[in-house]
């Protein structure tokens, strides 16, 4: 019989050059999401939010999984065996740290490095960027067992894959492995198995190198703009960017004018300005 482990070890985290490594720690149940890990999920990621030593956060899992869904014995039927309050209680303790991430100061990378099914694509689709293995596989399997793929899972398909893709995903149930998947939208790459940590580190690296309150204007302002007509979006990008120069404190738009214009020590078509120059 497999020990249950205690709330605090569900979710397990390092920080490495600035990253956050932030891994789902129930392998030994493929990282099944339980109303424990998603308590303590919620308190790891505020506590690393506004962290100084923590620029990016990557999101993966221990073991061969990154996470199997929603845990069916505690999340469902442990929960539906509490009434309309259960079921409530702990929808919300999962959605609260999923809108938590979509929303994070920090850039966020889902790392998916094996299974990644139903309730996993709430978080894979709340964090800005995804990588995964050749042999990951991703499915919504909820028709298989008689429901619809709920928790914001058919948003997430619709979203992120072409419609006649995210139908067939749904109504089939069948598995999407690492290449279909990167082909299909739902992640950015896929990439041989023993390639993804130092894939993921690259790109972690890289952003690590531009102005993060632009990053975090960035990020915001691609989630927002993809609901708003064209005459809004417009609208909402310029006061945005009105608002990243007067608060951000590094002056890094003025920075990085000085050097393309005066300086002419960087191409911004090319790579991004030298951040040890500006003012904060």
């Amino acid at each position: 019989m497999t020990t249950e482990r205690a709330e605090r070890d569900t979710v397990a985290f390092e920080i490495r050059d600035g990253v956050a490594w932030v891994k789902f720690n129930r392998p030994e149940k493929r990282n099944c999401m339980s109303p424990k890990l998603n308590r303590q999920m919620l308190r790891v990621i505020e506590d690393l939010e506004f962290r100084d030593d923590v620029g990016v956060l990557v999101l993966s899992g221990e073991g061969t999984a990154w996470s199997a869904g929603m845990d069916l014995k505690e999340y469902f039927r442990e929960s539906e065996a509490q009434g309309l309050r259960g079921v409530r209680h702990s929808q919300r303790e999962a959605y609260a740290w999923w809108e938590r991430l979509r929303w994070y100061q920090k850039v966020t990378i889902a790392m998916v490095n094996g299974w990644c099914f139903g309730g996993g694509y709430g978080p894979l689709f709340a964090c800005d960027l995804a990588f995964c293995s050749d042999d990951a596989q991703f499915g919504l399997s909820e028709i298989n067992w008689g429901i619809l793929p709920g928790g914001g899972a058919t948003k997430v398909a619709t979203e992120l894959m072409p419609m006649r893709k995210a139908m067939y995903h749904a109504l089939l149930g069948e598995n999407l492995v690492g290449q279909d998947a990167a082909a299909a939208g739902l992640v950015n790459e896929s990439v041989p198995a023993d390639m993804l940590e130092a894939r993921v580190h690259e790109v972690a690296q890289n952003l690590l190198k531009k102005n993060l309150r632009a990053l975090k204007a960035t990020k915001d302002a691609v989630r927002r703009v993809r609901e708003m007509t064209y005459d809004n979006a417009e609208d909402y990008l310029i006061r945005g960017q009105e608002a990243l120069n007067w608060h951000d404190g590094s002056e890094g738009r003025l920075e990085g004018m000085k050097q393309f214009l005066d300086e002419k020590t960087y191409k911004p078509g090319l790579g991004e300005y030298d951040k040890s120059k500006a003012a904060g």
